[in-house]
C-alpha cells in the first residue's frame, strides 16, 4: 500500500500508540512521580502482597521496582514504535523498522531524562536512557523471535 491512498484515519490508527506513550512518559516524568512520592503507595502495595519489610530493604526493593518500570515501559514503547514503522513503511525489512523503533525510543528516553534534570526531586541519568533502550531492544528481540517461529512469512515481505 502506497502512502498516497492512506487516509487521516489510517495515520491516526498507526501512530496513536506512540503519541499515547509519549503522553504517559511526559506525565510520569513529572515531580509527582519522583521516588519520594511513589515510595509510600508502592510500599503499601508490596507489604499488602508480601508482608512487612524493613526500611533499608525497602529502599533496595523500591529502586528495583522503579528500574523495572523503566525497562518494561520502554519495552512497550519500543513495541509501539515498531508497530508504527511497520505499518508506515510496508516494504521495509524488520531490521529497518526495529532500528527506527529503537531510535524513537532512545529519543523519547533522552528527552524524558533531560526534562527530569529540571525538577527538584528528580534526576536525569544516562544510565536510565541505556536501561530504557535495553528494554526496547529486548522487546523487539522477543517480537523477532516470535515472528521467526510463528510468522516467518511476515518477516520476508519484499523490499
Amino acid at each position: 500500500m502506497s502512502n498516497e491512498g492512506r487516509t487521516t484515519k489510517f495515520w491516526i490508527s498507526v501512530w496513536w500508540p506512540v503519541a499515547l506513550s509519549a503522553a504517559v512518559v511526559a506525565m510520569s516524568s513529572s515531580a509527582a512521580f519522583g521516588s519520594n512520592y511513589t515510595s509510600g503507595p508502592l510500599r503499601w502495595l508490596w507489604q499488602s502482597l508480601f508482608g512487612p519489610v524493613p526500611v533499608a530493604r525497602w529502599d533496595v526493593i523500591h529502586f528495583y521496582i522503579r528500574k523495572s518500570g523503566h525497562f518494561t515501559g520502554y519495552g512497550l514503547i519500543g513495541l509501539a514504535w515498531l508497530r508504527a514503522w511497520w505499518m508506515t513503511l510496508p516494504h521495509s525489512w524488520f531490521l529497518q523498522d526495529a532500528v527506527l523503533a529503537v531510535l524513537g525510543s532512545a529519543v523519547m528516553a533522552s528527552c524524558d531524562e533531560y526534562h527530569q534534570t529540571f525538577l527538584p526531586n528528580r534526576t536525569g541519568s544516562p544510565r536510565d536512557v541505556l536501561l530504557d533502550c535495553c528494554g526496547a531492544l529486548t522487546m523487539l528481540l522477543l517480537v523477532y523471535i516470535f515472528m521467526r517461529i510463528f510468522r516467518p512469512k511476515r518477516l520476508q515481505r519484499a523490499a
